[in-house]
C-alpha cells in the first residue's frame, strides 16, 4: 500500500523533474474512459458552430453579393461601444477600425467558413484540439468586440476540449488520425 501523497511526488527523469497528474486530471485529459464526456461536449459545440456558420455561408451579407456588410455592421457596433467606453477596449477598437473594417469582405468569408470548419472538425472528431482552439479564438474575438451571448460558455468548453485533445476525439476520426499523423513530440 502506498503512502498518502506519494503518488503525486515529483519523479526525476534524467535532468527533468516530472510531477505526475492528479487522478482527476488524468481521468479527464488522458484516459479514454472520459471520452464519452468529451463526445457530448464536442457534438453540442460542433452543432452550434455548424448552425451559426451555415446561416452565414448561405447569407447574402456574409458570403453573397453583399459580402462584408454584416461584418461592417458588427464592427461599427463594437466601435460605437468603444466610443461610449463600454465593453470594448481601445486597442481592440483600433484593430477593428484599422484592420478588420478595411478587410471586411475577407473577414466575412473567414468567419462564415471558419465556423463551419470548426463545427465539422468537432462533430467528426478530426483534429479536435485544433478545431476547438480556433473556435475559442473566434469566441474570444466576439467577446473582445463586446458580444457576450453564448460566447463565454463556448469559450470555456472550447478551452476544455483543447486541454483534452488527446482523448476528446477518441470517439471520432482522431482515434486513427492522431496515430497516423503522430504528435509533435513523436513523429513517425
Amino acid at each position: 500500500m502506498s503512502q498518502p501523497g506519494k503518488e503525486l511526488s515529483p519523479i526525476r527523469v534524467g535532468n527533468e523533474i516530472v510531477i505526475p497528474d492528479n487522478p482527476v486530471s488524468h481521468f479527464l485529459f488522458s484516459s479514454t474512459r472520459s471520452a464519452i464526456i468529451w463526445l457530448v461536449i464536442r457534438l453540442y459545440l460542433g452543432y452550434q458552430w455548424i448552425k451559426a456558420g451555415w446561416g452565414k455561408v448561405t447569407s447574402e451579407v456574409w458570403t453573397g453579393q453583399k459580402a462584408g456588410t454584416a461584418i461592417e455592421g458588427f464592427v461599427r457596433g463594437a466601435l460605437a461601444k468603444a466610443e461610449e467606453g463600454k465593453d470594448v477596449t481601445g486597442w481592440y477598437a483600433s484593430f477593428l477600425q484599422d484592420f478588420v473594417l478595411p478587410n471586411a469582405k475577407v473577414f466575412s468569408f473567414m468567419v462564415a467558413y471558419g465556423e463551419v470548419l470548426v463545427g465539422l472538425g468537432l462533430i467528426v472528431g478530426l483534429l479536435t484540439g485544433i478545431a476547438a482552439f480556433f473556435g475559442g479564438l473566434m469566441n474570444a474575438a466576439f467577446l473582445f468586440a463586446g458580444t457576450v451571448s453564448t460566447n463565454p460558455l463556448f469559450f470555456i468548453l472550447a478551452t476544455w476540449l483543447v486541454l483534452a485533445w488527446k482523448v476528446a476525439g477518441w470517439y471520432g476520426v482522431d482515434r486513427w488520425a492522431l496515430q497516423y499523423l503522430g504528435t509533435p513530440w513523436h513523429r513517425k
